[in-house]
């Protein structure tokens, strides 16, 4: 058992997300139990706490093992999500049916507490990610009311998969895409205070039932978000606009690719801003104070330079 006497379990606690909610609960003193298809694949988990305090099980998603994995918990933690369908992964199973199944066998076996982590712009997209998505908030919201939901916006960070992805094709590129022009708005959200804001869901009794929006400091739009990687990494590029349809037409046969770097659905996600509304529930709501992108990227970024991350501008 923890030092608080807590046992939580975490879905999705190997992935970008989960794996620092899973350092926060560590640190916290829960007894964290990783809910994972391949339980070697959580066994780098485990430095994160004490001997025997992150334990790694095996959860095929059925019925029977969701509810294995949910047993004795205090606590349930839903990070599972895909941002492409490939073979038996749809959104449809992952975003729209888990969370509801998840939610069900929470409330079954006596958590207290059930937080779910769903993404901004969920209520008015129109892609097949986001109308999935919200069909989970949904069904969770059905079958454990007291459950918290947290929207991120894009989540930054040291593994994102947003910025290094970025990064990774100016290294190679010459030019970079401004799909439907690059209007699209963001409100990027570090991955610190996502996991925080999870780990405040669990203790504070106004959260029950709630749902927050988390965005950072700063609005920016794709223009914006590329000149910031342009900053860090020394390495400017020129900027395509490049139409909806068209975007459209290339990721067609982009979307074919083992992982593809975009899809159409993607594409149709972008026309909806990922923005916190007024009036929403925010990090501020939870007590947290949203991280700046200028305080961060760098940390992860500036590697990519010329001549590494302790390069001189203009001398590397």
């Amino acid at each position: 058992m923890s030092v608080q006497g807590e046992i939580t379990t975490i879905f999705g606690g190997t992935g970008f997300i989960g794996r620092h909610i899973v350092r926060r609960l560590a640190k916290a003193g829960h007894t964290v139990k990783v809910a994972t298809r391949v339980p070697e694949c959580a066994y780098f988990l485990r430095p994160y706490g004490k001997v025997g305090q992150i334990v790694p099980v095996a959860c095929d998603y059925s019925d029977a093992g969701i509810a294995a994995a949910v047993a004795g918990a205090t606590n349930v933690i839903n990070c599972v999500g895909i941002l492409y369908e490939k073979r038996k992964s749809t959104f449809q199973k992952i975003h729209a049916e888990l969370p509801g199944r998840i939610a069900a066998a929470s409330r079954e076996a006596g958590a207290k507490r059930l937080v779910h982590i769903s993404a901004l712009g969920v209520d008015q997209g129109t892609s097949r990610y986001h109308k999935s998505k919200i069909v989970g908030e949904e069904a969770v919201k059905k079958e454990f009311p007291p459950a918290t939901i947290l929207r991120p916006s894009i989540v930054f960070g040291a593994e994102d998969n947003f910025f290094n992805k970025f990064a990774s094709i100016a290294a190679i590129a010459p030019a970079l895409p401004l799909i439907g022009g690059g209007k699209t708005k963001f409100q990027p959200v570090f991955v610190g205070d996502v996991a925080d804001a999870a780990m405040a869901s669990l203790t504070s009794d106004a959260a029950k039932g709630k749902t927050y929006e988390l965005g950072g400091p700063e609005t920016v739009d794709f223009r914006q978000i590329y000149q910031r990687l342009f900053d860090c990494t020394q390495q400017p590029r020129m900027l395509i606009s490049l139409p909806w349809g068209l975007a459209k037409f290339k990721a067609t046969f982009l979307g074919l690719l083992p992982h593809p770097p975009l899809t159409t659905d993607q594409v149709e996600s972008l026309k909806t801003d990922s923005v916190v509304h007024a009036g929403a529930l925010s990090l501020h709501d939870l007590g947290i104070g949203p991280t700046g992108m200028s305080l961060i990227l760098p940390e992860y970024l500036d590697y990519r330079r010329r001549g590494g991350a302790f390069a001189v501008q203009g001398h590397g």
